[in-house]
This record gives structure tokens, C-alpha cells and sequence, in this order.
């Protein structure tokens, strides 16, 4: 039987120090686009969160990348609270659209400008990120002439170059054929080895299942475990 996530589940202790979000809230232009989200995601795992478009699934992932302003309720991330989007988590990396990326600049190029932004990723991780998304670091082609296949490979690279210990995905494998798919599920599961905390969220859940851990659906602003 499905049960909804609560502010008691949130506190279970074989989730401490993980990702926890505690009756969050936010409505933009009337609209309650998170309903009172109470849920925790467990660290060193894979939580995959399923929703139609619409569903609140892509804001809850902005809410905890910082990326918005929530009205209510507090995030905690790895122990450390983040309630009104004040402050940017630490060690994150997101791919959560639209993700602007420079069309004139190579691949390579894109990469190396985001990482001076932090300084946490040299040239050596930068051009190993891309080939473990199986694009050649070497290629000197402007972004504009990418595939969208080839485009969402570089906006995964970039998420998970800096080795972060948190990633947030949001529908990874659009645009990718199946060899694309089996090559971004396995990464997932290889970024989790290494010990990250990663959530995915994807309105199909086969992929849900090939690498979750545990899932949750989300519904309308709210959500509950599978």
C-alpha cells in the first residue's frame, strides 16, 4: 500500500543526514505548485521521484539546488539547513532545464568556463567527465551543432565533473537512444558507488527502476513513497 510521506518519516533515523525537506511550500502566480512536501531522501543513495509534467517534481529539485525562494518550510541537506534558498549547497551538481549553455564555445570550452566558477573541477576531470558521457573532449565543434542527445551528455557532464556529494537530475536520459540510456543509468549507479547522494526525477519509471533505491511519486505538489 502507497504511503504518504510525512514530517514523522522525515525524522526516521536511517535517513539522518541526508536530504530532508520539511513541510515546504511554494506558489508562484496563484498557483500551490508545492503543497506542504515533507519527504526525505537518504544519503549514499538513489531516490527516484516520478510525476507528470506539472506534477512539482522539477520545483522541488530548483527548491533544493537553492535555485528558488520557498514560502515555507525548511530544507536540510546533510545536516545543514537551507530554508529560504539563502545560501547554495556546497557540493551539488544539477541538471535541471532549461540549463543555458554557451552556443559559440566548444564542449570542453563550456565546461571549463562553469568550473572556474568554483574552481573544484581542473582539466583532467573536466575532460574525464565528458568522456564518461561518451563525448570526445577533443571536439572542437560550437555547441550550436550539437544533438540534443549530445547536448543533454554535456549538461550531465557538467553536473557531476566537480564530484559533488549531492546531484540532482531531472529526466537524464531525455533525447538519448538506448545505448545513451544505459550509459547514463550506469554513471548514476557508478556516481553512487563513490559515495554521492542522487536523486532523479523522470516521468518513466522503467528508468526509475533501474536504478532507485527507493522512489516516490509526486502528485499535484505532493508527495509519497511507492
Amino acid at each position: 500500500m502507497d504511503a504518504y510521506i510525512n514530517s514523522d518519516a522525515a525524522s526516521r533515523s536511517d535517513f539522518d543526514g541526508g536530504v530532508v525537506l520539511s513541510k515546504v511550500s511554494k506558489t508562484i502566480k496563484g498557483k500551490r505548485v508545492l503543497d506542504n512536501v515533507s519527504v526525505s531522501f537518504p544519503k549514499g543513495g538513489i531516490s527516484g521521484v516520478r510525476g507528470h509534467n506539472g506534477s512539482g517534481k522539477t520545483m522541488m529539485l530548483r527548491a533544493i539546488a537553492g535555485l528558488i525562494r520557498i514560502d515555507s518550510g525548511s530544507i536540510r541537506i546533510f545536516g545543514e539547513e537551507y530554508a529560504r534558498g539563502d545560501v547554495f549547497p556546497s557540493s551539488i551538481g544539477f541538471l535541471i532545464e532549461p540549463l543555458r549553455l554557451w552556443d559559440d564555445l566548444s564542449g570542453l570550452q563550456n565546461l571549463k568556463l562553469l568550473a572556474s566558477i568554483r574552481g573544484n573541477a581542473d582539466e583532467p576531470a573536466i575532460r574525464g567527465a565528458l568522456e564518461r558521457v561518451g563525448l570526445d573532449p577533443g571536439d572542437r565543434r560550437q555547441v550550436r551543432s550539437y544533438s540534443l542527445g549530445m547536448h543533454q551528455r554535456l549538461c550531465i557532464a557538467q553536473a557531476i565533473m566537480e564530484r559533488p556529494e549531492l546531484i540532482l537530475l531531472d529526466e537524464p536520459t531525455n533525447a538519448l537512444d538506448d545505448d545513451g540510456k544505459r550509459l547514463i543509468r550506469d554513471l548514476i549507479v557508478e556516481e553512487k558507488d563513490r559515495g554521492a547522494t542522487i536523486i532523479v526525477v523522470s516521468h518513466d519509471l522503467s528508468e526509475l527502476d533501474a536504478v532507485s533505491d527507493i522512489q516516490y511519486q509526486m502528485t499535484d505538489g505532493t508527495i509519497r513513497e511507492r
